[in-house]
């Protein structure tokens, strides 16, 4: 039987993760060892087709440039995915051809991906318009800042409509694990997942990390659910005994299960999800701080910033001045 190949073509930009990357590939090639052919096989772009460098600090020679595989999508056989490989510093990286190459992708009917903040090429493209995505948790706020029309979410990966994102990191394996799931079966997958060394591919929908627990232990159903409805209310916070009937249960149970799972109150908690959800505002946007203060759920910008700095040991402002400062230091390396 003649199965299907897949060409995948990875654009790698600047500072690109090293590790979403070759955990994609690695997928790709054990897949090839399980099923016994080359199924998949992938290509290295750049923007000019010269060496890239990885947030690491090492350089990747490539196979071509945007402007080639702009021409090659002319022609059959066309790639089956294109995935953006994000990394550092790209929240306001401007790259228009790729953006006309990935609507032209789109338009021939290839798949596209993104492997951790890539998501934010594709929403400038115009890509993610009414759609699903999902980023890595470090990116959420800011992306929904500035994507207001899409729905993100912070499982591992999602998939709508040949559009693929992921939270990057090793969730790009379960990503590309689904792609050789809907191709060859849950059986190439097990076999990857063997040679891999992991115990099972997750589901789209798991969560990347519960915010200041142990990463080591399981935590308690409930108090993920309702961690979940805090991360979902952050700029309007929710009174604890609404938190509480939400799970059926008292606020003196809630009070127990936080302290003996997270070592904090759920009020406590609930805080220092607003102050880091506000941390991340402060370094991936230019929004002002009474704006950012809102959109953490506080009532006036003076009772944010005595919070901000009981927690974290400087003024907002401080915050965001030390962050501009470390970038500019990165790009004049």
């Amino acid at each position: 039987m003649d199965r299907p190949r897949r060409l995948f073509v990875f654009y790698l930009m600047p500072d690109f993760t090293m590790l979403s990357v070759s955990s994609a590939i690695e997928v790709l090639r054990l897949a090839n060892t399980a099923i016994g052919e080359q199924i998949y096989s992938w290509r290295l772009v750049s923007a000019d087709g010269g060496k890239v460098r990885a947030s690491c600090a090492l350089s990747f020679d490539v196979d071509s440039s945007i402007s080639e595989e702009r021409r090659r999508l002319l022609n059959a056989p066309r790639p089956f995915m294109a995935v953006i490989c994000g990394g550092l510093h790209i929240n306001d990286y401007i790259d228009r051809p790729a953006e006309a190459w990935l609507r032209e992708c789109r338009q021939r009917a290839v798949a596209i991906a993104s492997l951790s903040n890539g998501a934010y090429l594709l929403g400038r493209a115009g890509l993610l318009k009414d759609k699903r995505c999902t980023v890595h948790w470090e990116d959420y706020p800011g992306f929904c800042e500035r994507f207001h029309s899409t729905s993100v979410g912070m499982g591992l990966y999602d998939v709508d409509e040949g559009v693929h994102t992921c939270a990057g990191g090793t969730a790009a394996i379960d990503m590309m694990l689904s792609v050789v799931g809907r191709d060859h079966g849950e059986d190439a997958v097990t076999r990857v997942c063997e040679r891999a060394l992991i115990d099972r591919a997750r589901e789209p929908t798991e969560r990347q990390r519960l915010p200041f627990a142990a990463a080591a232990a399981p935590v308690n159903p409930t108090v993920a659910m309702l961690v979940q409805t805090m991360e979902d209310n952050v700029a309007e916070p929710l009174d604890i005994d609404l938190l509480a009937a939400t799970a059926k249960r008292s606020r003196r149970q809630i009070e127990r299960l936080f302290l003996r799972e997270l070592n904090l109150s759920p009020a406590r908690y609930y805080m220092r999800l607003r102050l880091e959800r506000a941390n991340l505002l402060l370094r991936q946007t230019t929004l002002p701080v009474v704006e950012i203060a809102i959109a953490s759920g506080f009532v006036s910008a003076s009772h944010f910033s005595k919070c901000y700095r009981e927690t974290y040991g400087c003024s907002p402002q401080a915050t965001r001045s030390v962050n501009r400062r470390s970038e500019g230091a990165d790009q004049s390396m």
